[in-house]
């Protein structure tokens, strides 16, 4: 319980006027009012009376309204960084309107739109309540109570109730990508997201099925004893190679812990791997991946998009560690793991200062898989070389971007003299550019 504004207003209003009464007698003859003395004093004392009865009145009927009940309704997962709706559901027995203050405790790591309202409960109605909630860090998060602030009927009084009970979500990387990707059709998917589809017939490396000869088909396409038996041209289709093994090499270190916005590199070098591993798994590939830099996480290959929430759940909670990323350390230890050929795919970003270091790890990595570097780029330095320069200042910090960026630029030729894949994509671009690396080497047949 505790007093409304209405009733702290009544008490200042009883407090003054006492006042006033106790300090008429301290007034001097001429000054004081001994006329009004007696009426003072009379009108005080009902006052005082008055108040103490309304307010144990009201105070008694707020206590007997039968209390609310409540319940949360959202969805378990959530997305990192987008607007979710959760609904208040508020069931009640009361016979007259009743003001209320709904206030719903959010996980303290997120934000939230309307989180707090101001409503009247109906007889007879039930009410809902929505709101928005955007977490803001990947884990477990946890909703607390909901505040419902009842009035009394003389608004005198406020009772602070909490029913229903706490609740827990998991705030899993971006998947909202993945959804859009799974609803697309592929020709939709090449124009919206992006991703470059070629469009081919007959080409590829295993057998699928039997059709009849279309114009753009090869020659070497025709089954020539199927068309004997038909009496016309038929041809062999082909499609790309399944059950082909996807492992993705996940840097954690600190280098992960810079920011594009309100999201670390690691946050959105997750969103790409979530992405690309939707795509190959809907291609028949198995996906895998392994972490290092501070966080120790294996996950075998596995196949099948339903085995996709097995990823999630195995990186949702994951941070950038403040340790240096050991690559060499990192890609034995997956060597020991994992002996099938695969795409590894290692996300991180890298500087030219890492490739003493990287070279012979990556070389050792070569023996036996394919390897493609997912290099992300601070977007902040394409911008500096796009705005102009007025001062020494501004000079500075173009020629120091230029030159770290052409630094990159060697260490990526390197790479692709030494037959490594790249891509250098900013934290935006990089699951569009991860997906079309992807589905160009299953093309070229290169895995």
């Amino acid at each position: 319980m505790r007093p409304t504004p209405r009733l702290l207003w009544w008490l200042l209003a009883w407090t003054g006027l006492g006042l006033l009464l106790a300090l008429n007698q301290w007034l001097p003859a001429g000054c004081s009012l001994p006329e009004w003395q007696p009426q003072l004093t009379q009108l005080w004392r009902v006052t005082t009376t008055a108040l103490l009865i309304l307010a144990l009145f009201d105070i008694l009927a707020l206590r007997r309204l039968p209390l609310p009940q409540l319940q949360r309704i959202h969805n378990d997962a959530l997305a990192l960084g987008v607007w979710t709706p959760v609904q208040l559901q508020i069931r009640h027995q009361l016979r007259r309107p009743q003001p209320v203050v709904v206030f719903d405790h959010y996980p303290p790591r997120c934000q939230a739109r309307h989180s707090c309202q101001q409503v009247t409960l109906q007889p007879g109605q039930g009410l809902e309540l929505g709101y928005e909630v955007k977490a803001l860090v990947r884990g477990n998060h946890r909703f607390g109570g909901t505040d419902l602030l009842l009035q009394s009927p003389l608004g005198l009084w406020q009772r602070r109730v909490i029913p229903g009970s706490p609740s827990t979500i998991k705030v899993f990387p971006n998947f909202a990508a993945v959804a859009n990707y799974a609803m697309m059709s592929m020709e939709q998917q090449a124009s919206q997201l992006g991703i470059r589809l070629q469009q081919r017939r007959g080409e590829g490396m295993e057998f699928q099925q039997l059709r009849e000869f279309r114009q753009g088909d090869s020659l070497r396409q025709i089954d020539w004893n199927a068309t004997a038996r038909q009496r016309k041209l038929i041809s062999k289709e082909y499609q790309d190679e399944r059950d082909q093994q996807i492992l993705f090499l996940v840097d954690c270190g600190r280098r992960m812990r810079s920011k594009d916005g309100p999201h670390s590199h690691l946050d959105h070098a997750l969103n790409a791997m979530l992405l690309m591993s939707y795509a190959a798994l809907k291609q028949g590939d198995a996906v895998g991946l392994m972490c290092f830099g501070g966080a120790d996480r294996w996950l075998q290959p596995i196949k099948g998009v339903a085995n996709l929430s097995r990823i999630l759940n195995c990186v949702y909670d994951m941070d950038a560690t403040t340790r240096a990323s050991d690559y060499h350390a990192a890609i034995r230890q997956l060597m020991s793991r994992h002996s099938k050929r695969a795409l590894v795919v290692l996300l991180s970003n890298i500087r030219d200062e890492n490739v003493e270091e990287l070279k012979p790890a990556l070389k050792l990595l070569q023996k036996k898989h394919l390897v493609m570097i997912a290099n992300l780029e601070e977007p902040e330095l394409q911008q500096v070389l796009t705005q102009p320069v007025h001062q020494f200042r501004d000079a500075l910090q173009y020629a120091g971007s230029k030159q770290y960026l052409d630094r990159r630029q060697r260490v990526t030729r390197g790479f692709n003299r030494e037959g490594l894949h790249t891509v250098n994509a900013t934290p935006q671009m990089m699951p569009v550019a991860l997906i079309n690396q992807y589905f160009e080497i299953k093309r070229e047949g290169l895995l």
